[in-house]
């Protein structure tokens, strides 16, 4: 398959990887708004054999495109995807799908006319922690959900927002921690309680005041079933850290408990058990180590529906209670803001 790769930063570097490893798929093109950048990649990735454009749409001119890896700013997503998907091209996306609802539509509306395949890059459910907790769920005896946490502290510099040209507003970038750094940790969470029937939160810009208009930390309290003893979870998330350290989530049952620690994971059979340890032991994959290490399995598995026509677990549908959540979360955390 020829592939084709818009936006050379931190996180296209990553997809480009990932791809270079792969027999059933070649880079053959790169865009970028910096030029330099472009070339850069093909340099590094294709000993510059890959065409280097300046936008999408050169690209998708000039080049006999299969599948378009989308990793710009968060705002050019849904714009980029629809314009493939219209030419009938396969589309993999970055996070998020988008930053509102009226683009969650555009891209819904998109998907269901188009004859190419929309994956959305939700890296953290090929994690083999995730894979180890999804198979303690079906094999062992928990019992009812009763609640749950989970908490991201990592660490962004006013550097990390200022020389991007994008992050840190809200036009461009949607938010900040939520829909950036921890839309991950929401998204297994939900994975593993389904969908929120009431969520409250609030949020703040502790750290870079002057320099980001989005928040730095959020918390939320979310509410999945109702009654004398509603199933309910905390949810935590800051930017505003000293250093970036792995993702936390525990799962609490009525007979015992699930926890990931980065990819650690502690189980109890019951609450007064000895804890069950398991770690998965660090592969050669890319991506840095607190995010998880699913980028490349999410992405060959991408490409192995692609190849077989079986359905892609990270499709659009997969990925909208998830959004939905983050939506809700932001009005109600904009909402006691005022």
């Amino acid at each position: 398959m020829r592939v084709g790769l818009v936006g050379c930063g931190n996180i296209g570097k990553v997809h480009a990887m990932a791809i270079a490893r792969m027999e059933q798929a070649g880079l053959c093109a790169f865009a970028d708004i910096q030029s330099e950048r472009a070339k850069s990649y093909a340099d590094q990735f294709t000993e510059g054999k890959a065409a280097v454009y300046r936008t999408l749409e050169e690209m998708m001119d000039q080049e006999e495109l299969d599948v378009v890896h989308i990793c710009t700013p968060h705002a050019c997503h849904v714009p980029m995807a629809v314009t493939a998907l219209k030419k009938g091209l396969h589309v993999f996306v970055e996070k998020p799908p988008a930053i509102n609802r009226e683009e969650f539509q555009q891209l819904k509306q998109a998907v269901e006319e188009s004859s190419g395949t929309l994956g959305v890059c939700f890296q953290n459910r090929y994690n083999k922690s995730t894979k180890k907790v999804d198979e303690l769920i079906a094999a062992g005896d928990f019992g009812k959900i009763r609640g749950g946490r989970a908490f991201v502290t990592w660490n962004r510099n006013a550097p990390y927002y200022t020389e991007s040209g994008w992050r840190g507003s809200l036009e461009t970038e949607g938010g900040g921690v939520l829909i950036n750094q921890s839309i991950h940790n929401l998204d297994l969470l939900l994975r593993w309680m389904g969908k929120p029937v009431s969520v409250e939160a609030s949020m703040q810009n502790h750290r870079l005041k002057g320099y980001i208009e989005v928040e730095d930390t959020l918390e939320a309290y979310l509410t999945f079933e109702e009654g004398s003893d509603p199933v309910r979870a905390s949810f935590y998330a800051t930017n505003a850290f000293v250093s970036d350290e792995p993702v936390f989530l525990e799962l609490i049952y009525e007979h015992g408990s699930i926890r990931i620690e980065g990819s650690r994971v502690w189980h109890r059979d019951s609450p007064h058990s000895t804890p069950v340890f398991w770690q998965d032991e660090a592969a050669d994959t890319p991506g840095k180590a607190y995010w998880g290490n699913g980028h490349e399995a999410c992405i060959l598995d991408f490409y192995r529906c692609l190849r077989t026509g079986a359905p892609y677990a990270n499709d659009l549908a997969s990925v909208s209670n998830t959004f939905e959540t983050v939506m809700q979360i932001y009005d109600s955390a904009r909402t006691i803001k005022k």
